[in-house]
């Protein structure tokens, strides 16, 4: 009743604006129009920090129902996708990134999947494979899972129909590594013996 009466009032005082609308969707979830990912993960990445992570997904990729984990649909193809998270993470003073793509991605060929010889072309112009950890599918996905009691995961589906073929981005501290944390317990075990 009373967002009715609310509505009526912008509606005589002439000030009927797009933030007067009511939300376009019938369940709890918020509506977001697929452009907005881009806009939430501008807005979550200054949030985010090491053991966070970010995965750019297919469209069959499932939704998962934890309270950590937050899904985005971005109706882009996946390789636009890919590099923009890819640039945001370039851009982002306080975190870098280890990548992870599903292990099978590797052994698929063109006549299991049509159009996957030209998507692997595009994505290692995006993601050099040096730079890439292959691990089972299952595996990563178990391990997003343990992640997101703790540590919350954004993930982005995209409108790709092609399997084994999510980017993973583990999110990890870009002015500290393990070497300088190494030396750091050395010093504290030399001046605090236990």
């Amino acid at each position: 009743m009373k967002r009715n009466w609310f509505i009526a009032a912008c509606l005589s005082a002439g000030l009927f604006l797009p933030a007067c609308a009511p939300e376009k969707s019938g369940t709890d979830i918020p509506f977001r129009e697929p452009a907005a990912w881009q806009e939430v993960l501008r807005e979550k990445l200054p949030l985010l920090g090491h053991r966070n992570w970010i995965v750019v997904t297919d469209m069959a990729y499932p939704l998962q129902s934890r309270p950590g984990i937050t899904t985005l649909y971005a109706a882009a193809p996946y390789p636009e996708v890919l590099k923009v998270v890819k640039k945001r993470l370039e851009k982002a003073p306080h975190v870098s990134a280890v990548v992870y793509q599903d292990r099978e991605l590797s052994f698929l060929q063109e006549e299991d999947c049509p159009g996957i010889t030209r998507l692997k072309e595009e994505m290692r112009a995006i993601l050099p494979p040096g730079g890439i950890e292959r691990v089972a599918h299952d595996r990563l996905i178990a391990r997003l899972d343990s992640v997101s009691n703790r540590f919350e995961v954004v993930i982005i589906k995209t409108n790709l129909a092609m399997p084994y073929t999510s980017t993973f981005f583990e999110l990890d501290c870009r002015y500290w590594n393990g070497g300088k944390q190494a030396a750091l317990d050395a010093r504290i075990r030399k001046a605090v013996p236990e």
